[in-house]
């Protein structure tokens, strides 16, 4: 689910979240390191996880937030050759024993209904990213 679209990046909700509300920024071109992104992809990038923040903050009011990438296969990089930065919020009390004793996640809100939530917020970064 595609929350928003920039010159270089696109802002996304992973289909299997950690948490309620885990988003991604993702570059448009495929590069498997850091390295390889030019200046303006680097920057719109950290650009658009700073807002991601901001608007995640202000939809769901997180209580902090976990932020973060896997380069390469070794490192848990599900998606080889092509980075991105998980953004998830955290919430007082939001890990328990389900997570802990089953390897299960409860998520009390759904998917579409966060994407409801966030994409105004996305909206209105139109023609400012």
């Amino acid at each position: 689910m595609i929350l928003h679209r920039a010159r270089f990046s696109i802002v996304i909700m992973n289909k299997y979240p950690y948490n309620a509300g885990h988003l991604m920024v993702v570059p448009k071109s495929h590069k498997a390191d850091l390295s390889r992104l030019t200046p303006s992809e680097s920057v719109e990038l950290f650009h658009l996880t700073r807002k991601s923040v901001e608007i995640l903050g202000g939809a769901m009011s997180a209580d902090g937030y976990n932020i973060g990438m896997n380069i390469g296969p070794d490192a848990g990089a599900g998606i080889r050759d092509h980075i991105h930065i998980h953004i998830v919020p955290r919430f007082r009390g939001d890990t328990n024993f389900m997570a802990v004793a089953s390897d299960s996640k409860v998520q009390s809100i759904s998917i579409i209904d966060i994407f409801d939530l966030l994409k105004p917020g996305f909206d209105r970064l139109k023609g400012r990213s």
